[in-house]
Parts: C-alpha cells; sequence; structure tokens
C-alpha cells in the first residue's frame, strides 16, 4: 500500500508562512492498495486537494474512512470534486452514534445554513456505513476500534501483504495521566496500533501544554512515546499537529520525542502534507 498526506494539522486549517514546511491543512491521508481500491482516512481541508488530482483519474468507487465527525475532520468532504461527479461511488464509513445515523449527522453540516448545497442534492451515489469493525476491501483487511476521544471516535488499522498502517489522528490513552503502570491491553487504541510497521498518531501538545488541555481528547509527547513504545510499532509519525504551533515549534517537538524514544530516533518523525509512506514486502519507505 501507498499512503499519501494531504493534511495533518488538527483543529483548524492554518495557512501562512509559519506552517509551510509541515502544512495547514487539516487530516486527509489517502491509501492506495495494491489491489487499486482507493481509501481516504479522515476528510479535512486536505481533501480539496487530493479531489482535484484524483479527477485526473477518477476512481469508480472512492472509500471515505472516518474517525469522527468534528469539523476539522469533515470540512473538506463539502469540497471533494468526486462528490459532484455522476457516476461515482463514494462509500462513507465512520462510527455509530446512538442518537442518529451517520447520514443524519453528516446531513447537518452538508445542508443550509452550514453549507449551500444539500447531501440530497449530490451527483455522486452516496453509500453509508455505520460502525466499521472488520472489514474486507480490495486487498487489504481492516479494523476499526473505538479510542477515547470527545464523542465517538475510532482508530484504523489497515493490513496488506504482511504490512500494517495505523491511523489514531485524535487520541488521548491515559487523561490526566501516565501510561507506563498500565497494562497494554488496557489502553485504549492498543489494540489498532500493536505491531504496526507505521502509525500516525495524535500529538497535539508539549508536556507543558498538557495540564491545562486535560480532558479535550489530545496526546501529549510523553504520551504518544509512551503509547507507540508499549504498542512496538515500528515508525511513529507525529499528527494532528497544534493550529498555535509553528515549524519550528513542531521540530522542537520532534526532538523531544526522539530523545524520549528508547532505540532509534530516527524511528520518529513528523508527518507532513506531500509525505509518502509505502508499505510492501520489500520494507517501508518514507520520501516527501
Amino acid at each position: 500500500m501507498r499512503a499519501q498526506v494531504w493534511g495533518c494539522r488538527g483543529s483548524l486549517a492554518t495557512p501562512g508562512a509559519d506552517t509551510v514546511r509541515y502544512g495547514g491543512n487539516t487530516s486527509c491521508v489517502e491509501v492506495q492498495l495494491e489491489s487499486g481500491e482507493t481509501l481516504v482516512l479522515d476528510a479535512g481541508t486536505g481533501m480539496r486537494s487530493l479531489g482535484v488530482e484524483m479527477m485526473r483519474d477518477l476512481p469508480a468507487e472512492i472509500h471515505v474512512l472516518l474517525t469522527h465527525l468534528h469539523l476539522d475532520h469533515l470540512q473538506g468532504l463539502g469540497f471533494f470534486r468526486p462528490l459532484f461527479q455522476a457516476g461515482t461511488t463514494v462509500h462513507l464509513w465512520g462510527p455509530a452514534s446512538p442518537v442518529q445515523s451517520l447520514a443524519e449527522r453528516i446531513a447537518l453540516y452538508l445542508s443550509p445554513p452550514l453549507f449551500p448545497v444539500r447531501l440530497t442534492d449530490i451527483p455522486a451515489r452516496v453509500v453509508f456505513h455505520d460502525e466499521p469493525d472488520d472489514l474486507t476491501i480490495g486487498s487489504a483487511s481492516i479494523r476499526a476500534s473505538k479510542v477515547a476521544h470527545q464523542g465517538p471516535t475510532v482508530g484504523y488499522r489497515i493490513e496488506e501483504a504482511g504490512r500494517t498502517l495505523a491511523y489514531i489522528p485524535d487520541h488521548e490513552p491515559s487523561p490526566g495521566g501516565r501510561l507506563d503502570d498500565q497494562p497494554a491491553e488496557w489502553i485504549s487504541g492498543h489494540d489498532v496500533a500493536h505491531g504496526a510497521d507505521v502509525l500516525f498518531h495524535d500529538a497535539q501538545y508539549g508536556d507543558d501544554e498538557y495540564p491545562t488541555h486535560v480532558g479535550w481528547g489530545h496526546s501529549c509527547i510523553d504520551h504518544v512515546i509512551g503509547f507507540a513504545q508499549k504498542a512496538d510499532v515500528g515508525t511513529l509519525l507525529l499528527f494532528h499537529h497544534d493550529p498555535y504551533h509553528t515549524d519550528e515549534e513542531l521540530e522542537l517537538l520532534l526532538a523531544d520525542a526522539r530523545r524520549r524514544w528508547n532505540g532509534d530516533g530516527d524511528r520518529v518523525g513528523l508527518a507532513r502534507e506531500g509525505m509518502t509512506v509505502e508499505l510492501d514486502r520489500g520494507g517501508v519507505r518514507i520520501s516527501g
């Protein structure tokens, strides 16, 4: 499989001179499977550029896997050009709610007064799937599992050809506490991340910032390093960058994370727009 990052900012899109290196668009990662299917992890503002690129060779079917419905993970959906192409099928997968269906919740955004076009007027065929669990799409096995965040939220584990990509962009595995003494199997998200070759994971706060954000649903550096090492992941990519963090501040957080990593610090990196991650029988290759 081949993953490309189209957005890795958290909470709010932040274009500008201070975010050029790592990007200001919110969460969106494209995954191309060996069997040809296209997966899109989240529908943040990075989805707009992805949709433009997709129009060059539009797939007949696209699978959009939403971790949750906070606006920074949904705002790009209404600007995703394949949705406005008749004959295209877009599958929308997302966590279930005890109150409303996935279609009803997304329609709250894709309707006036928040958006000028109603969901029911979109030309593409849209198929909704509430509460994905274990599923197969093309050559990939995919697991969606609940993780600790505000509101119904899942992380995704994608396995293909003996390689595993895990995606947990919004996660607070130990609100207000530490992970050191917790059994791994008790920790939120461990089943998604365990043994993954590559993990994209929430790293929104520095440790000094976290005490004033306990319960907001995001990780500090101490949490993400502790979580990734308990899960025995191969490569950790820090994701969901805080909208207030400049490129220079992100690099300071990266340096801190690498110092804390027990082993080769080069196994920890910063997600950035345009980054590609290839996972196949030959190993893992990251570029961009």
